[in-house]
């Protein structure tokens, strides 16, 4: 049985943009590529969350990003979601500025994915964060996926 992965939007931002004029957003892009050829290790999917942010933005770039999606299941935003995303904000556990990170968080997590994939080490992939949001969702009786980057779920996979 495949594992299931969430994929946020930073993910399909880095596997679709022009090529990065910095060093961090090259790796980032091409470490992205590279997880992308294995995808098919995984079941994907995104929520209309992800569909919306990556249909944002210049026509051009939302026609990239969106094509890469065309076959990726939808996750339903359902109440349960929004509540955990609102009381994650509530509480101070997410900025109020990150609501759509914490909406990210709660979808995947309603959903009982393995992975949540992230380029978002700010808000989503920050271990501080992860810590305080894990102990939230246990109270609740709900488990946090495990929120990684292309790279760490790349694993060895990039040792060629």
């Amino acid at each position: 049985m495949k594992r299931k992965v969430y994929i946020e939007t930073s993910v399909i931002s880095y596997l679709t943009a022009r090529p990065s004029k910095t060093i961090l957003g090259a790796a980032h892009q091409q470490i992205t590529q590279a997880w992308w050829e294995f995808r098919n290790q995984y079941e994907l999917f995104i929520s209309e969350s992800v569909w919306r942010e990556c249909a944002a933005g210049d026509l051009v770039a939302a026609q990239r990003r969106l094509s890469v999606l065309t076959d990726i299941p939808l996750l339903v935003i359902d109440e349960n979601a929004l509540n955990i995303a609102s009381e994650l904000v509530q509480e101070g556990i997410v900025p109020s500025k990150a609501v759509e990170d914490a909406l990210h968080i709660a979808i995947a997590t309603v959903h009982g994915v393995d992975y949540l994939l992230t380029w978002n080490c700010r808000h989503i992939a920050n271990p501080e964060i992860q810590r305080s949001i894990s102990a939230f969702l246990e109270q609740q009786g709900l488990f946090l996926p495990f929120i990684c980057t292309p790279e760490e779920l790349l694993g060895n996979e990039n040792d060629e």
